[in-house]
């Protein structure tokens, strides 16, 4: 190896230093290393054989197993596939033979065995989806660049879509999107789905919902797989759409708008079996409730202000639930 050469030449050296000084203190001082290491060198200078010798101890330990407790070990990993430990126990409980579990490694190594196949059951992921068409949107926004946001409605069936540009992230801009989603979306909405996102939780946000006789249901902390609809479609945005505009473009609300028309009517979806969002709206519109069905339907006495702390939030509905029994 070439670090072996370099260390070989290097002692070389050292021992050819110290033939011109004559002086194994000084050259050992000058190579900077100890005068025991430099004297050894020396001393084999004469085998002319300056690369590390073999690490290899002389003699091997002695193998501390019989044959017959090799055969032991392989005969209750073929009847029972117990493991390491497993084999350990069985032989110490049954044949009183104490034998440790790097002694059955080894032997198993020997002789080639295979590791034990696992049973891992692979459960196929759970995809839910709401039925009906508005029963549930969830609702998110995207910080694209510093001082511009995204505000996202998707429809957990049908994958419509409503998008809108702010400046900030505000109570105010929030219930501006709502009304501009009540006003352009297909169907009546029975349900909105948000993060814990202190835009959602302002008391004039939650009593529009109230008015519009809309629950409103947060989820849990650090589970944005809960929002994943809203999430992933936020990410389609980020790859298909804002790559191909300039962000400081006084025109960006407007190519936003075509964005959505696109995604609704020609985006084909594969969760949706190749279809777009509208296609598959049209497919599901006779399921659609009217807004007098959900005002219908609507308890107010069981919605409340909810707090963004989930911990308070939690602990709001126990108070509110026992208030009432």
């Amino acid at each position: 190896m070439a670090t072996d050469s370099l260390r070989a030449e290097a002692r070389q050296k050292w021992v050819m230093l110290y033939k011109q000084i004559g002086n194994i203190s000084v050259a050992a001082r000058r190579c900077g290393i100890a005068r025991s290491t430099l004297q050894r060198w020396i001393k084999r200078e004469d085998e002319n054989l300056f690369t590390d010798r073999s690490h290899r101890p002389h003699r091997l330990g002695r193998q501390k197993y019989r044959p017959e407790d090799e055969a032991l070990v392989l005969k209750v990993r073929d009847e029972f596939k117990y493991g390491k430990l497993r084999i350990c126990s069985h032989l110490f409980r049954l044949h009183d033979l104490k034998i440790s579990t790097s002694t059955v490694a080894r032997i198993l190594e020997k002789h080639s065995v295979a590791p034990i196949r696992r049973f891992t059951k692979h459960s196929p992921p759970i995809r839910y989806a709401k039925l009906v068409p508005g029963e549930r949107v969830q609702l998110d926004v995207c910080k694209i660049r510093a001082g511009l946001y995204q505000y996202t409605a998707i429809d957990d069936c049908t994958r419509l879509r409503v998008l809108k540009l702010y400046t900030r992230r505000s109570a105010a801009n929030s219930i501006d999107f709502l009304d501009k989603l009540i006003d352009e979306f297909h169907y009546p909405i029975q349900r909105i789905q948000t993060d814990r996102g202190q835009e959602f939780f302002a008391v004039a946000f939650q009593q529009k919902l109230m008015d519009y006789c809309i629950k409103f249901r947060p989820i849990k902390p650090r589970s944005p797989h809960l929002n994943g609809k809203v999430e992933r479609s936020q990410q389609t945005d980020l790859q298909e759409f804002y790559t191909t505009v300039d962000l400081r473009d006084p025109q960006l609300d407007d190519k936003l708008a075509q964005w959505q028309f696109h995604y609704n009517y020609f985006r084909p979806h594969s969760s949706l079996g190749g279809k777009t969002p509208i296609e598959f709206a049209s497919e599901h519109s006779a399921k659609a409730s009217f807004w007098d069905e959900i005002e219908a339907i609507y308890d107010e006495t069981k919605e409340r202000i909810r707090e963004q702390a989930y911990w308070r939030d939690l602990r709001m509905a126990k108070l509110t639930k026992k208030s009432k029994t």
